[in-house]
Protein backbone atom coordinates (compact mmCIF):
# COMPACT_ATOMS: atom_id res chain seq x y z
CA UNK A 1 0.00 0.00 0.00
CA UNK A 2 1.53 3.32 -1.07
CA UNK A 3 1.66 6.38 1.19
CA UNK A 4 3.30 9.80 0.79
CA UNK A 5 5.56 11.19 3.52
CA UNK A 6 7.83 14.19 3.89
CA UNK A 7 10.62 11.95 2.58
CA UNK A 8 8.71 10.91 -0.54
CA UNK A 9 6.50 8.01 -1.57
CA UNK A 10 6.67 4.88 0.56
CA UNK A 11 5.41 1.39 -0.25
CA UNK A 12 4.14 -0.08 3.02
CA UNK A 13 3.75 -3.82 3.48
CA UNK A 14 0.97 -4.05 6.07
CA UNK A 15 0.83 -7.51 7.61
CA UNK A 16 -1.27 -6.77 10.68
CA UNK A 17 -4.19 -4.36 11.01
CA UNK A 18 -5.77 -3.43 14.33
CA UNK A 19 -8.90 -1.45 15.14
CA UNK A 20 -8.74 -0.14 18.70
CA UNK A 21 -12.12 0.20 20.38
CA UNK A 22 -13.39 1.70 23.62
CA UNK A 23 -10.45 4.11 23.64
CA UNK A 24 -12.06 7.14 25.29
CA UNK A 25 -9.82 8.74 27.90
CA UNK A 26 -12.79 9.55 30.16
CA UNK A 27 -13.52 6.23 31.89
CA UNK A 28 -16.91 7.39 33.13
CA UNK A 29 -18.03 8.25 29.63
CA UNK A 30 -16.80 4.90 28.30
CA UNK A 31 -18.65 3.02 31.05
CA UNK A 32 -21.82 4.98 30.32
CA UNK A 33 -21.55 4.13 26.62
CA UNK A 34 -21.09 0.44 27.44
CA UNK A 35 -24.28 0.56 29.52
CA UNK A 36 -26.17 2.30 26.69
CA UNK A 37 -25.12 -0.36 24.20
CA UNK A 38 -25.94 -3.19 26.61
CA UNK A 39 -29.47 -1.80 26.86
CA UNK A 40 -29.94 -2.35 23.10
CA UNK A 41 -28.40 -5.80 23.07
CA UNK A 42 -24.75 -5.14 22.27
CA UNK A 43 -22.47 -7.19 24.50
CA UNK A 44 -19.91 -5.27 26.58
CA UNK A 45 -16.21 -5.55 25.66
CA UNK A 46 -14.16 -8.22 27.39
CA UNK A 47 -11.48 -5.62 28.18
CA UNK A 48 -11.10 -1.85 27.81
CA UNK A 49 -9.59 -0.87 25.48
CA UNK A 50 -10.09 -3.77 23.08
CA UNK A 51 -8.10 -4.46 19.93
CA UNK A 52 -9.99 -5.98 17.01
CA UNK A 53 -7.91 -7.71 14.33
CA UNK A 54 -9.15 -7.16 10.79
CA UNK A 55 -7.84 -8.10 7.37
CA UNK A 56 -5.01 -5.85 6.19
CA UNK A 57 -6.78 -5.83 2.80
CA UNK A 58 -9.54 -3.63 4.26
CA UNK A 59 -7.37 -0.48 4.23
CA UNK A 60 -7.96 1.42 1.00
CA UNK A 61 -7.26 4.76 -0.65
CA UNK A 62 -10.39 4.41 -2.79
CA UNK A 63 -12.73 7.41 -2.70
CA UNK A 64 -15.80 5.17 -3.06
CA UNK A 65 -16.61 2.06 -1.05
CA UNK A 66 -19.47 -0.41 -1.39
CA UNK A 67 -21.33 -1.76 1.65
CA UNK A 68 -24.15 -4.22 2.17
CA UNK A 69 -27.37 -2.49 3.26
CA UNK A 70 -27.97 0.95 4.69
CA UNK A 71 -26.91 0.34 8.27
CA UNK A 72 -23.23 1.34 8.10
CA UNK A 73 -21.41 4.48 9.18
CA UNK A 74 -17.89 5.89 9.27
CA UNK A 75 -15.74 7.21 12.12
CA UNK A 76 -12.80 9.59 11.85
CA UNK A 77 -9.71 8.12 13.53
CA UNK A 78 -5.95 8.64 13.75
CA UNK A 79 -4.09 5.96 11.81
CA UNK A 80 -0.73 4.65 13.01
CA UNK A 81 1.60 2.89 10.57
CA UNK A 82 5.02 1.45 11.36
CA UNK A 83 7.61 0.19 8.91
CA UNK A 84 11.33 -0.33 9.25
CA UNK A 85 11.17 0.74 12.88
CA UNK A 86 9.79 4.16 11.93
CA UNK A 87 6.37 5.31 13.12
CA UNK A 88 3.93 7.45 11.15
CA UNK A 89 0.52 8.97 11.84
CA UNK A 90 -2.26 9.63 9.36
CA UNK A 91 -6.02 9.53 8.94
CA UNK A 92 -8.56 6.75 8.38
CA UNK A 93 -12.23 5.91 8.81
CA UNK A 94 -13.37 2.89 10.79
CA UNK A 95 -16.40 2.28 8.60
CA UNK A 96 -18.57 -0.23 10.46
CA UNK A 97 -21.75 -2.25 9.90
CA UNK A 98 -23.97 -1.05 12.77
CA UNK A 99 -26.64 -3.69 12.27
CA UNK A 100 -24.08 -6.49 12.42
CA UNK A 101 -22.54 -4.81 15.47
CA UNK A 102 -25.53 -5.94 17.56
CA UNK A 103 -24.54 -9.55 16.86
CA UNK A 104 -20.73 -9.24 16.87
CA UNK A 105 -18.61 -6.11 17.11
CA UNK A 106 -15.62 -8.02 15.74
CA UNK A 107 -17.61 -9.13 12.69
CA UNK A 108 -18.95 -5.61 12.15
CA UNK A 109 -15.40 -4.25 11.99
CA UNK A 110 -14.43 -6.84 9.37
CA UNK A 111 -17.51 -6.19 7.20
CA UNK A 112 -16.47 -2.84 5.67
CA UNK A 113 -13.47 -1.31 3.94
CA UNK A 114 -11.48 1.26 5.92
CA UNK A 115 -10.76 4.38 3.80
CA UNK A 116 -7.39 5.95 4.58
CA UNK A 117 -5.73 9.17 3.44
CA UNK A 118 -2.60 8.67 1.34
CA UNK A 119 -0.46 11.14 3.33
CA UNK A 120 1.40 10.28 6.54
CA UNK A 121 3.30 12.47 9.01
CA UNK A 122 6.43 11.35 10.81
CA UNK A 123 5.18 10.61 14.32
CA UNK A 124 8.23 12.11 15.98
CA UNK A 125 7.31 15.49 14.48
CA UNK A 126 4.03 15.59 16.44
CA UNK A 127 4.82 13.47 19.50
CA UNK A 128 5.52 16.42 21.81
CA UNK A 129 2.10 17.98 21.14
CA UNK A 130 0.05 14.92 20.21
CA UNK A 131 -2.93 15.82 22.43
CA UNK A 132 -3.44 19.07 20.52
CA UNK A 133 -3.97 17.24 17.22
CA UNK A 134 -7.56 17.75 16.00
CA UNK A 135 -9.97 15.35 14.28
CA UNK A 136 -13.00 16.43 12.26
CA UNK A 137 -15.67 14.64 10.28
CA UNK A 138 -18.54 16.10 8.27
CA UNK A 139 -21.36 14.18 6.59
CA UNK A 140 -23.82 15.22 3.94
CA UNK A 141 -27.45 15.26 5.09
CA UNK A 142 -30.33 16.60 3.02
CA UNK A 143 -27.81 17.94 0.53
CA UNK A 144 -25.88 19.95 3.14
CA UNK A 145 -22.52 19.29 4.81
CA UNK A 146 -22.88 19.20 8.62
CA UNK A 147 -20.40 18.64 11.44
CA UNK A 148 -20.57 15.04 12.66
CA UNK A 149 -17.46 14.63 14.84
CA UNK A 150 -14.91 17.10 16.18
CA UNK A 151 -12.35 17.13 18.96
CA UNK A 152 -8.71 16.63 19.90
CA UNK A 153 -6.67 13.53 20.59
CA UNK A 154 -6.83 14.51 24.26
CA UNK A 155 -10.20 12.73 24.21
CA UNK A 156 -8.57 9.44 23.18
CA UNK A 157 -6.25 7.32 25.30
CA UNK A 158 -2.58 8.18 24.71
CA UNK A 159 -1.51 6.61 21.42
CA UNK A 160 1.70 5.29 23.00
CA UNK A 161 -0.46 3.40 25.50
CA UNK A 162 -2.62 1.95 22.72
CA UNK A 163 0.42 0.77 20.81
CA UNK A 164 1.91 -0.88 23.87
CA UNK A 165 -1.29 -2.77 24.68
CA UNK A 166 -2.08 -4.04 21.20
CA UNK A 167 1.01 -5.90 20.00
CA UNK A 168 1.49 -3.19 17.37
CA UNK A 169 4.90 -3.49 15.71
CA UNK A 170 6.66 -3.28 12.33
CA UNK A 171 4.48 -3.74 9.23
CA UNK A 172 1.40 -2.91 11.27
CA UNK A 173 -1.41 -0.38 10.99
CA UNK A 174 -3.83 0.63 13.72
CA UNK A 175 -6.98 2.75 13.77
CA UNK A 176 -6.93 4.27 17.24
CA UNK A 177 -10.51 5.07 18.20
CA UNK A 178 -12.80 7.99 17.65
CA UNK A 179 -14.93 10.80 19.08
CA UNK A 180 -18.62 10.99 19.97
CA UNK A 181 -20.95 11.61 17.05
CA UNK A 182 -22.76 14.95 17.16
CA UNK A 183 -26.45 14.11 17.06
CA UNK A 184 -25.80 10.38 17.44
CA UNK A 185 -24.32 7.64 15.28
CA UNK A 186 -26.17 7.31 11.97
CA UNK A 187 -25.60 6.26 8.36
CA UNK A 188 -24.39 8.65 5.65
CA UNK A 189 -23.28 8.29 2.06
CA UNK A 190 -20.75 11.17 1.88
CA UNK A 191 -17.90 11.86 4.31
CA UNK A 192 -15.22 14.52 4.66
CA UNK A 193 -12.53 13.93 7.28
CA UNK A 194 -9.37 15.65 8.42
CA UNK A 195 -6.64 15.53 11.02
CA UNK A 196 -5.07 18.90 11.80
CA UNK A 197 -1.84 19.82 13.54
CA UNK A 198 -2.51 23.37 14.81
CA UNK A 199 1.08 23.76 15.99
CA UNK A 200 2.72 22.98 12.64
CA UNK A 201 -0.31 24.31 10.73
CA UNK A 202 -0.63 21.17 8.63
CA UNK A 203 -3.69 19.12 7.71
CA UNK A 204 -4.34 15.71 6.20
CA UNK A 205 -7.77 15.35 4.64
CA UNK A 206 -9.82 12.86 2.70
CA UNK A 207 -13.30 12.46 1.28
CA UNK A 208 -15.20 9.32 0.36
CA UNK A 209 -18.61 8.18 -0.80
CA UNK A 210 -20.60 5.09 0.12
CA UNK A 211 -22.61 2.96 -2.30
CA UNK A 212 -25.16 0.68 -0.62
CA UNK A 213 -25.78 -2.76 -2.12
CA UNK A 214 -29.17 -4.43 -1.66
CA UNK A 215 -29.65 -7.17 0.93
CA UNK A 216 -31.32 -10.11 -0.80
CA UNK A 217 -32.47 -13.44 0.60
Amino acid sequence: MKFSTSSGEMDVSIEHCYVAGWTGRDKGAVDHHIEELAAIGIAPPSTVPLYYRVSNALLTHDSTIEVLGEGTSGEVEPLLVQQGGKLYIGLASDHTDRELEAHSVAASKQACLKPAASLLWNYDEVADHIDSILLRCSIKENGQWISYQEGSLANIRPLAELMKGSGFSDNSAMLCGTLAAIGGVRPATHYKMEIEDPIRKQTISMEYNVITLPIVA
